[in-house]
């Protein structure tokens, strides 16, 4: 029985929720990853969830992707309120309490940002308080939330899990991506010279996550 339970944690691999970005779907998000290596892939569990919402305008990757879209929440033009922003915490909820546990989330865009929110608002009991605690990020192209209430739950401590960063040279978001890498304890940042994208692997990246996914797979 001891040799059966010391083979199954060798072959445990770190299971991640992964959020999409704003207007995409979980089928979109699912082949942006699958341009990283087969090596990267086969080393984590990931599971895709599409957003509750269906999108209420144009996405930006129509003509590139096939539909449906779909959208976590609203938000104004300042990115400072956000509509069914409570259901969509609710909904992330539901999915981990149904198909869980999961050990991380990784997340793009919309859903990097909601993904680096999510270890602090359930650390202060806002989300996620019926499953257990999010104990990995790997965030590409993200950023902080900016309403007040959001961020003072989210932020006011440091996000303490250790978390991976892919930061584009052209994305429009890296300012805000090099904020919340400041706001985390552990980063590992890996830099790319493209934009709001999920980039492809070069040798130097490859080795940074290969090295971050080891970490974590002691810790799980």
């Amino acid at each position: 029985m001891g040799s059966e339970g010391d083979e199954k944690r060798i072959i445990k691999k770190p299971r991640f929720l992964c959020l999409h970005g704003f207007r995409t779907s979980a089928e979109i998000l699912k082949k942006q990853v699958h341009k990283w290596p087969q090596s990267v892939i086969n080393e984590l569990d990931l599971v895709f969830l599409d957003a509750p919402f269906p999108c209420q305008g144009k996405s930006d990757v129509e003509g590139i992707f096939d539909p449906p879209y779909y959208e976590w929440f609203q938000f104004n033009k300042e990115f400072t309120e956000y509509t069914n922003f409570d259901e969509c915490l609710q909904y992330i909820e539901d999915y981990m309490i149904k198909h869980g546990p999961f050990d991380g989330l990784l997340g793009f865009s919309q859903g990097a940002i909601l993904s680096a929110a999510l270890p602090n608002l359930q650390d202060k009991g806002v989300a996620l308080t019926k499953v257990p605690k999010v104990k990995f990020l790997i965030i590409i192209g993200g950023a902080k939330f900016r309403s007040p209430w959001v961020a003072e739950k989210a932020y006011s401590s440091p996000i303490r899990c250790p978390s991976l960063h892919f930061l584009g040279e052209t994305d429009f978001l890296r300012q805000y991506g090099s904020e919340l890498i400041e706001s985390c304890v552990e980063p590992v940042v890996i830099h790319h010279p493209k934009g709001h994208t999920i980039p492809r692997l070069d040798d130097e990246s490859l080795k940074t996550m290969m090295s971050f996914i080891e970490k974590i797979k002691k810790d799980i």
